[in-house]
């Protein structure tokens, strides 16, 4: 490790045995073994779960190599079950690498999950204390930081209050102010920051992008939610089925994370149901979607989305509707195109329908599509989805008129001038 590394992982692997005894208790796991040996079904085994063979096992992480420079604010992100939690865990040393080695150089403060650390029968303030004994500070160093970590964690009416009587909420703002004012070189964060209100999250974030630029420490922060994720971090890992498939930049990371397969794609042919969602009626199977004579899915003001879709009838289609949705970098909603009624067509029947989409009040960066085919079996009939699929991206961008113009290229949407009155 050089001088400035913090954090540095060779090979690190963790595996799971999967229905091995020793998931319950003692008397629990004999039942279970009991059964089995005499051949019969398992009494504590959940009904409907899946029965493992003998030495079924999964790799949570996979051959993680990494390094972790002192200063740093990294987001881990990956869908559920990526194998963040476990690297935390890890890093933590709450649990040990099956194979790989973990180097660090400093102490680990970490929130992992909610009340982690804290002893239900001691008070917040002696529980501070006791957190400040496990990293190594004496009394003295404690009580110098005290009135700080009360007042930082909105909790001093509750103080001298066993800390098994606490919400929640109140556990997530007494660990996170106790772990941000302690004297740990490494903070590490989980999702935990969820349960805490807007308005701590916040304050949260503000805290540990302080720590990291005037007091150089590391911040490992795992989220879920993308804003967390830049507003904070200078650096992303995507994580990916145990993987490390991802590590650089924020906004890449989280167009990697987000963005599927079909992010440069002006065109895509759908020869499985990867993309799409399942509907309970499915009359249209959704065969491509293109940019209709484009070679590329970069567009300017002035120019209209050509948009085409070819599907197959699996039944007998009557008035059909779509709606197209488009959303951010950060797959938050920005707005729908409406087509009702435009089709109808016989069971086998292949078609393909073009649309132009008007997206100049859209302001200029990455946006994601999604196709809803929708239609009712009668007039009086709810309307029931019948094809659902992820779409294209496309990118934004402004010509030379619009691009001198700040408020153009500003939020998600263009309005019209402000009049002075």
């Amino acid at each position: 490790m050089d001088k400035d590394c913090v954090i540095k992982t060779e090979h690190l692997t963790k595996e799971y045995k999967l229905g091995v005894i020793g998931s319950s208790t003692l008397r629990r796991d004999l039942q279970s073994w009991y059964a089995k040996r005499r051949g019969r079904e398992d009494p504590n085994r959940r009904i409907g779960s899946k029965e493992y063979e003998k030495g079924d096992s999964f790799l949570a992480l996979d051959e993680i190599n990494i390094e972790i420079k002192r200063g740093e604010r990294v987001g881990i992100i990956g869908a559920n079950g990526a194998g963040k939690s476990t690297f935390l865990k890890l890093l933590s040393r709450i649990t040990s690498p099956t194979s790989g080695t973990i180097a660090f150089r400093g102490r680990i403060a970490s929130m992992l999950e909610v009340g982690t650390g804290f002893h239900p029968e001691l008070t917040g303030r002696e529980n501070i204390y006791l957190n400040g004994a496990i990293l190594g500070m004496n009394r003295e160093e404690v009580s110098g930081k005290i009135d700080e970590i009360i007042e930082f964690s909105e909790c001093e009416q509750f103080i001298d209050t066993p800390v098994k009587r606490y919400s929640s909420g109140m556990f997530v703002k007494l660990a996170f102010s106790v772990a941000a004012h302690l004297d740990a070189e490494i903070l590490i964060m989980d999702e935990v920051l969820a349960v805490g209100d807007m308005k701590f999250q916040r304050k949260c974030i503000k805290k540990m992008r302080e720590l990291a630029e005037t007091e150089n420490r590391t911040v490992l922060y795992v989220s879920h939610n993308m804003n967390t994720i830049q507003d904070l971090c200078n650096r992303c890992v995507v994580l990916e089925h145990g993987k490390k498939i991802y590590d650089g930049g924020v906004e890449e990371a989280i167009r990697y994370y987000l963005g599927g397969e079909k992010d440069d794609f002006y065109s895509y042919d759908f020869i499985d149901k990867k993309h799409k969602e399942q509907v309970r009626r499915h009359d249209v199977n959704l065969l491509s979607v293109k940019y209709n004579g484009r070679t590329t899915n970069l567009f300017t003001d002035f120019e209209k989305l050509p948009l085409e879709l070819t599907w197959k009838n699996n039944a007998d289609v009557k008035n059909l509707c779509l709606r197209i949705e488009v959303y951010d970098a950060r797959r938050y909603p920005v707005t729908s195109f409406i087509v009702e009624n435009f089709y109808s067509g016989k069971k086998g029947k292949v078609h393909s329908q073009r649309f132009e989409l008007d997206i100049s009040r859209i302001t200029r960066g990455r946006y994601y599509t999604r196709y809803v085919l929708y239609n009712r079996l009668s007039d009086t009939s709810p309307y029931e989805d019948v094809e659902i699929s992820a779409g294209l991206m496309f990118r934004k961008i402004m010509n030379e008129t619009t691009s001198r113009r700040w408020q153009s290229a500003w939020g998600s949407v263009v309005l019209g001038k402000a009049e002075l009155k």
